[in-house]
């Protein structure tokens, strides 16, 4: 299996992050082709080929572009607005670090293609705070893009973050933005119309960005020539996990976990996979009977779960679920902002059910209120990481029930430490 790429393809230069090594890859070609074609056209061009947005939700690219109101009256008056989310923070999501670290140019490029297009004067680069080699890289880029005088008379800011996950949602990200504590919105009104500062405001993934300089130079019909019916184009898929190569891998929408496991080398010597995560610790698990699901949109919904960040977790029969989704479930207790209750007090009651059943002090009746919480919270909360945090739990009983029940009737059965990274040091591991 050969796969050319695109995102990734100069990830091997000793200076794939600089202006001139992007350059050698036709970097800012695109940009070119962009500023001789009206920004309406450059909008089509970017429905006609399918683009869905890479963080997540999928929700289709130009379409959301063609979402901001244009005209001299209004809304559609005021500034307009390009924000980039480069709040990575879900647990098992990490493809836009090495991407903005690897080659920020493409980032930037794809910011004025996308500004020039909706008529913005103005954009912002959202990023966690912690991660300064990031910063300092996506700073260096923009600085680099300005003094070759590539922006022309658009400024980009390099914003970071305190390092809340709830910033990821486009909403508390924009309030965050502003200054404020960052906490979801109530909507409508949308960002299309009132986002940044109440003004027009397109909030994209990096990866979404990053993907439109190719499709101005190859074409939409190149882009949806890959990937599949619904889901075209090529993306990074984040393998992590009892893998023996775990890494960023580029590829058609559409490709397996089984396909994407051969290339990586399978699972660690001598061992199975259990269960996985298709997008992220907030999608709900699956198994290894759904190795040859297609990993897009459509397929993994019909399977029971959501293609998310394409964040693939793999975790082999060495893995507790019980201890795994308790530690995810902690996570996301930390990071509720307490804007709402059901995600305030369900995700820290879930946390003292999930506790007591690790430590085996829990009952039956505890598995029924902890399914019980999940159901008060799904659809009800604020935003959707109260959603997120119950998908693993509500999965994780569906498909490993007795392993619950077993954990109820005698404690943990595992000895955690066969799944560590150490484990083949362990007397008798046999890992």
């Amino acid at each position: 299996m050969v796969f050319t790429p695109v995102l990734s393809r100069n990830w091997g230069d000793a200076d794939s992050f600089t202006l001139e090594g992007y350059r050698r890859h036709r970097g800012y070609q695109a940009l070119d082709k962009a500023l001789g074609m009206p920004p309406d056209e450059i909008i089509a061009l970017v429905k006609e080929s399918g683009l869905r947005g890479r963080g997540g939700a999928g929700f289709p690219t130009g379409l959301k572009w063609g979402f901001i109101p244009q005209g001299t009256e209004g809304q559609a008056a005021k500034p307009h607005y390009l924000v980039v989310n480069a709040d990575e923070s879900e647990p098992g999501t990490c493809k836009d670090t090495p991407l903005m670290l690897a080659n920020p140019h493409v980032l930037i490029e794809g910011v004025i293609i996308a500004s020039y297009a909706i008529r913005a004067k103005h954009a912002f680069i959202y990023l966690r705070g912690e991660e300064l080699h990031v910063l300092r890289r996506l700073q260096h880029a923009v600085a680099e893009a300005a003094a070759a005088g590539l922006l022309g008379e658009l400024q980009i800011v390099v914003h970071a973050g305190a390092g809340a996950y709830i910033c990821g949602e486009e909403t508390a990200l924009l309030d965050s933005l502003e200054g404020h504590r960052g906490q979801p919105r109530l909507r409508p009104p949308f960002p299309a119309t009132h986002g940044l500062y109440a003004s027009p405001t397109v909030v994209n993934n990096v990866e979404s960005i990053a993907s439109v300089p190719s499709i101005l130079l190859g074409g939409a019909a190149w882009f949806s020539a890959m990937g599949t019916e619904k889901s075209k184009g090529y993306t990074l898929y984040s393998l992590s996990g009892h893998v023996k190569r775990p890494g960023q891998y580029e590829a058609p929408l559409g490709i397996t976990l089984r396909e994407l496991l051969d290339l990586s080398g399978g699972m660690r010597e001598g061992h199975e996979l259990k269960f996985w995560t298709p997008g992220g610790s907030s999608t709900p698990l699956l198994t290894a009977e759904h190795l040859d699901v297609p990993l897009d949109y459509e397929a993994v919904a019909a399977a029971g779960s959501m293609l998310g960040t394409k964040a693939l977790q793999c975790f082999d029969e060495t893995t507790c679920v019980v201890r795994c989704v308790l530690r995810w479930t902690q996570f996301y207790a930390h990071e509720s902002c307490g804007k709402c209750t059901p995600c305030r007090e369900g995700t820290y009651w879930m946390v003292q059910i999930l506790t007591r059943l690790e430590a085996g002090t829990a009952t039956e009746a505890d598995l029924v209120t902890l399914l019980d919480t999940c159901d008060n919270i799904f659809g009800r909360a604020f935003c959707a990481l109260a959603d997120g945090a119950v998908s693993p739990i509500v999965s994780g009983v569906q498909l490993f029930r007795q392993e619950f029940m077993d954990h109820i009737a005698g404690g943990c059965p595992f000895d955690h430490r066969r799944s560590t990274v150490y484990a083949d040091q362990l007397s008798g591991a046999g890992a």
